[in-house]
């Protein structure tokens, strides 16, 4: 993790250069368009190389204005629910594929009529709206999503395989029956991980489900893949997906999410005051909670171009956000030169699990969201309003 977030700096020293930071306003999450293809081809290079599938998962990255860079790559998008579903059929335009825990009753022919593939969490629900969704749509695929009984997670909050983990299909609940409804499996066991790691849990998917692997047309090997990391061992996983296609016959689906947008953009924000209570802190227009909440749900300590840890740079101060959260602090970092109020700050690699998490609690306005292209000319995704603010809340 050190290495990645070393490389995050650098890339963010490197592709963000001061005058684009200078231009913006803050607070504001800058996409680079140029990144997010350079992550794409090396995507495209191992579909080509080893005919598996790529998808996007919106859940870590939803910007439709980057869609016609990505689909010139992908194959599609994988979708957590019925809006993400609708937006990869109205925007991406290429397969989408939908898994959620549970399915509403009201909401299963929309999901089925903008979905290429359905995936069930439960047999129940599978039973129970498979002839709905097959009338809806008869050439859906359909998938059921399998425990793999296997991770090297170590932060429980992202361990979907946990014990008493709500997701998949345990092996003693399949039958044949269940498996003449379905065209393929789906798993998830992985965060910012490498191939390594993918070889150990498929050692126990096959354990436990290789029989039945025989059975289907199709198996998605979920997200988490840090394909696009630089030192991630792409020959392994080439390796591993010729060798599922070569000893079951099976089409491979991966779904990254941070893959596609891996140090692909970042969050600006601007120093408002320095306070002392024992320490120096700076007090920002942004927020942990609000704008970047895995700081403090992962947790995690992101990386700030020109920042390093306290103590190391002769000026240390605390970072917090402007919510009234006590604990929303971002954490400590040390500057070479002292703040100043209204300079700007540069969070490094924040694409991804950022503003489709973000929040308006307290009533802080959301980042703007700006994408630059390779002649470095901005353009305004999303800009935020008081407007934007009160239609959560009220229709008036």
């Amino acid at each position: 993790m050190l290495d990645l977030a070393k490389n995050s700096l650098l890339n963010a020293e490197k592709n963000f250069p001061s005058k684009l930071i200078q231009k913006v306003q803050t607070p504001c999450y800058l996409i680079s368009e140029p990144i997010i293809e350079d992550n794409c081809k090396i995507l495209k290079q191992i579909q080509d190389q080893t005919g598996a599938k790529i998808l996007l998962a919106l859940k870590a990255f939803l910007l439709p204005s980057t869609f016609p860079i990505i689909r010139k790559y992908l194959c599609g998008i994988c979708a957590s629910g019925l809006f993400e579903a609708k937006i990869g059929s109205n925007f991406f335009k290429k397969e989408v594929h939908t898994f959620s825990p549970a399915y509403k009753k009201e909401e299963i022919e929309e999901i089925a009529s903008c979905s290429t593939t359905l995936i069930f969490n439960s047999i129940y629900q599978l039973y129970n709206f498979l002839p709905v969704v097959k009338k809806i749509n008869p050439n859906i695929q359909i998938g059921l999503r399998i425990n793999p009984l296997y991770s090297e997670i170590k932060t429980k909050l992202y361990d979907p395989c946990q014990p008493g983990s709500r997701f998949g299909i345990l092996p003693h609940q399949l039958n044949t029956d269940t498996l003449q409804k379905i065209d393929g499996f789906h798993f998830h066991a992985l965060c910012e991980q490498d191939s390594p790691t993918l070889k150990n849990v498929l050692r126990s998917v096959e354990h436990h489900f290789g029989n039945y692997l025989y059975k289907l047309k199709w198996i998605n090997l979920g997200g988490g893949h840090h394909i696009t990391r630089q030192g991630y061992n792409k020959d392994l996983l080439m390796e591993i997906i010729f060798n599922l296609q070569k000893k079951y016959d099976l089409t491979v689906y991966l779904e990254p999410g941070e893959a596609v947008v891996l140090n692909a953009g970042v969050l600006i924000a601007k120093v408002l005051d320095i306070v002392e209570n024992d320490i120096k802190i700076a007090i920002l227009d942004t927020s942990a909670e609000n704008h970047m909440p895995d700081v403090l749900a992962m947790p995690y300590r992101p990386q700030i171009v020109g920042a390093a840890e306290p103590n190391h740079y002769p000026y240390t101060y605390r970072l917090g956000g402007i919510t009234c959260l006590a604990g929303d602090i971002i954490g400590d970092y040390s500057f070479k030169l002292p703040l100043q109020r209204e300079q700007k700050l540069v969070f490094t690699d924040m694409a991804l699990y950022s503003f489709v998490k973000n929040t308006t609690f307290n009533g802080i306005n959301l980042p703007s969201i700006i994408t630059f292209n390779n002649q470095q000319q901005i353009t305004f995704s999303r800009h935020f309003t008081y407007q934007d603010f009160i239609q959560k809340y009220s229709s008036m």
